[in-house]
């Protein structure tokens, strides 16, 4: 979007806001879509030009797929929720592949959503006219169910409204997993160390063989869904005086070259005896006290870590009042 000089004068500052706003919208949505195509360029690229040894094998199970395709969910879910944030007041549906029926040997659960009272408000009786269902898939370990969620429609003859509960939020819009699968693969795979691949073949001897595609799908979108408890516990966490850290290396397909390159992530915790249990972490690229001093930004107290140089180097951005008391085999870095 190109904006005059001339014109930028005579715009007020209520209207300078708004473009900056919107400017803004268009930029992360820019470089959202820039890192979601740099990714699956690098996949490309791999797949095509790498040696025979290092080249994907569709048969091999790779754990780092599983990371990409959730990364890539969570980029596109952000570009979503940029898009419908930008976008004008109507617009054309988007052509969605279309979803297979749930078996229907599945055993199925209905839950019926109906309005408190079927009185109009010209105080006429409704009348029953039709219903909306809706399926979702839940999970118990080793058993698949069907949620059948049947929102029934009331109308009224004299001054013909339609009345009908609305739909719950869900994590997914739309989409058929219920919170209990969701929290089953999210734990499984973080808590459990169960890949998507292995929960797959899980879930088929359940008697629903779940895409790891799809699989991943989920965990990307919940991740931009769980992004605020983050934050919330983020600030909760630099509330306390004495924190732990500590940081380990992870691999991550650098974009670009298509090689692996070694990532860090960053764990921030409570003591021990605090009476809040909580652990943040945070993902970077590299080991550099920057991190750590970012994460804390302007927290002071006293942080336990080892007697790793970056923490010290945080700790001189921080306060080079106090000097950090050494340990045998850690340090508390002293920023009050």
């Amino acid at each position: 979007m190109v904006v005059e000089p001339q014109s930028l004068q005579s715009l007020c500052a209520e209207e300078l806001r708004e473009l900056t706003t919107r400017l803004m919208a268009q930029l992360r949505h820019q470089s959202a879509l820039l890192d979601k195509l740099t990714h699956e360029n690098a996949l490309l690229k791999r797949m095509k030009f790498a040696a025979q040894s290092e080249r994907f094998n569709p048969e091999q199970k790779s754990l780092l797929e599983d990371e990409i395709e959730a990364d890539l969910a969570a980029v596109a879910t952000e570009i979503d929720a940029l898009q419908e944030a930008q976008a004008p007041a109507k617009l054309e549906e988007k052509k969605a592949p279309k979803r297979a029926p749930l078996p229907a040997n599945l055993p199925r659960r209905e839950i019926r959503h109906e309005p408190e009272s079927t009185l109009c408000q010209c105080g006429c009786q409704m009348k029953r006219v039709g219903e909306d269902v809706a399926e979702k898939l839940d999970y118990v370990p080793g058993v698949f169910s069907v949620e059948r969620h049947i929102r029934g429609k009331w109308a009224c003859a004299k001054c013909e409204t339609l009345t009908q509960v609305p739909v719950d939020p869900h994590v997914i819009d739309k989409g058929i997993p219920t919170t209990g699968l969701l929290a089953q693969v999210l734990v499984a795979k973080y808590a459990d160390h169960l890949p998507l691949y292995r929960q797959e073949a899980i879930f088929g001897r359940a008697g629903l063989a779940i895409p790891r595609s799809t699989l991943a799908q989920w965990v990307g979108s919940c991740g931009v869904q769980l992004q605020p408890l983050v934050d919330a516990m983020r600030n909760e966490l630099l509330q306390h005086r004495v924190l732990h850290a500590d940081e380990t290396p992870v691999s991550m397909l650098k974009p670009g070259n298509g090689k692996t390159h070694r990532a860090y992530l960053w764990a921030y915790a409570t003591g021990a005896f605090e009476n809040t249990k909580l652990v943040v972490y945070d993902f970077c690229e590299s080991r550099s006290g920057e991190h750590a001093r970012r994460f804390l930004g302007d927290w002071r107290g006293s942080l336990t870590c080892d007697d790793f140089s970056g923490y010290v180097a945080a700790r001189d951005m921080w306060s080079s009042v106090t000097p950090s008391t050494r340990l045998r085999d850690s340090a508390v870095v002293d920023t009050t």
